[in-house]
């Protein structure tokens, strides 16, 4: 924006701060989806107990399914929490505090087209290796961490499947 000198001085202050407040604003966007997304990838658990592997890995042998531990249930809420809600809200709305600097919003999980739509292998997939791994949006990070964790993954996805029954 230019500033004209022969303008009224009241315009200029005028002009001045408008520019300063476009400046912060961006600013505040900019920084806004840089915690967002370093918060939804963050392989920090510090609640996160480290359980055997062994306990994690245990199959159905009928289905061929990972067995869902109570552990793991508890593992997966502590990582929705601390990762995914920052985005897609503590209920799973897509609501979360992350949300209004993200275009395109997160997806809420109690929408149930969404939830008839989408398989388990992919909330499995995207909760992995990201959203661009699904064709979505590139802003939700992968978690390269769980890949070690077959069952905390699984109670994640079965979190999703449970917001979406509410």
């Amino acid at each position: 924006m230019k500033t004209y000198w022969c303008a009224m001085p009241s315009e200029l202050v005028i002009r001045r701060s408008r520019r300063v407040s476009e400046l912060a604003l961006l600013t505040l966007v900019l920084f806004g989806a840089v915690i967002c997304i370093t918060s939804c990838g963050s392989s920090k658990q510090e609640s996160v107990s480290q359980a055997p592997v062994s306990a994690e890995k245990e199959s159905d042998a009928q289905s061929g399914a990972v067995a869902v531990t109570n552990e793991a249930r508890t593992q997966a809420n502590d990582i929705f929490s601390s990762r995914c809600a920052v985005c897609h809200g503590p209920d799973g709305l897509g609501n979360g505090p992350g949300a209004a600097n993200l275009n395109p919003k997160p997806r809420n999980f109690h929408d149930k087209v969404w939830q008839k739509a989408v398989t388990d292998e992919e909330i499995e997939k995207a909760i992995l290796y990201g959203g661009s791994a699904v064709g979505k949006s590139p802003l939700m990070v992968p978690n390269p961490d769980l890949q070690s964790q077959p069952a905390v993954v699984a109670a994640l996805r079965e979190h999703v499947r449970q917001l979406g029954a509410k």
